[in-house]
């Protein structure tokens, strides 16, 4: 957005650049009652461009962690099944942003508005967990028969997000603006955790002993847990990762007025 000097006929661009500082929560099979129990920090990058006093358009990357264990779980059986997670994600996203009210920066009358934002975007992930004081990364090893004859379990360390929340901005002085925004990451991946279907059984990983003692770390000796056809996690839905951002954007100072000012928008500032 843009305010106005009348005597220099000074503008503030369209465009704005950001950065971002906050945390994120993954929810999923080992986290389905959706827990906060391991916020981590996250940021990023951003560029904003500005089509109207409403609508916005955000390209953004971002970086954080995400993990959980079924020791933070009362559910007996999650408790019992005894799996974590943890992995970085490095997401990109193209977001719009729909404003309440006209948001003009630079202008008194229009520094201020909640807004509802949601996009699209891809993302890296690669999950591991710790084993005898090592990390171990988990999708090479198929703990869910990716390996052994399970083929339709596959995944890849990307896949698509979509991110859907809310925020509000304010103009502070000058072409600084403040924004925050909590927004959910819907996926596409069931995977985001290595757990999603059913035990396969320990004869699927007479090879790899590794990936045998991984498929299921049960804390019960004389329990199902880990016979072939269990539930290991839940199919119904994809995993999730939400994050809350805290961001301080800049622009650039420009001559020239954007076609969509309206005069009733225009303040002269002082």
């Amino acid at each position: 957005m843009m305010a106005v000097e009348a005597r220099a006929q000074t503008y503030f661009t369209t465009t704005e650049i950001g950065v971002s500082l906050g945390c994120s929560q993954y929810f999923g099979d080992l986290n389905d009652n959706y827990g906060f129990k391991t916020i981590n920090a996250g940021g990023g990058l951003y560029l904003r461009k500005h089509m109207n006093h409403y609508i916005s358009v955000k390209w953004v990357t971002n970086y954080t962690k995400v993990g959980y264990s079924d020791s933070y779980n009362s559910e007996p059986f999650e408790h019992e099944r005894n799996l974590s997670f943890e992995s970085i994600i490095i997401e990109t996203a193209l977001q719009a942003e729909f404003n309440f009210f006209a948001f003009v920066t630079g202008d008194k009358q229009h520094r201020f508005t909640p807004f509802l934002t949601g996009g699209i975007g891809a993302f890296y992930y690669n999950p591991y967990t710790y084993y005898n004081g090592s990390k171990v990364y988990l999708q090479p090893l198929g703990t869910e028969g990716q390996n052994a004859g399970y083929g339709g379990r596959k995944y890849s360390n990307y896949s698509a997000c979509f991110p859907v929340g809310v925020g509000a901005k304010w103009w502070l002085k000058g072409g600084v603006n403040l924004t925050i925004e909590i927004a959910d990451r819907l996926t596409l991946t069931d995977y985001l955790d290595d757990v999603s279907s059913t035990y396969v059984g320990s004869g699927s990983f007479s090879k790899n002993p590794t990936a045998a003692a991984l498929q299921n770390r049960s804390l019960s000796a004389n329990s199902e847990f880990g016979t072939a056809g269990k539930q290991r996690g839940n199919t119904a839905s994809y995993d999730q990762y939400a994050m809350a951002l805290l961001s301080i954007s800049w622009h650039f100072k420009s001559y020239r007025c954007p076609r969509f000012m309206s005069e009733d928008l225009i303040k002269v500032t002082k």
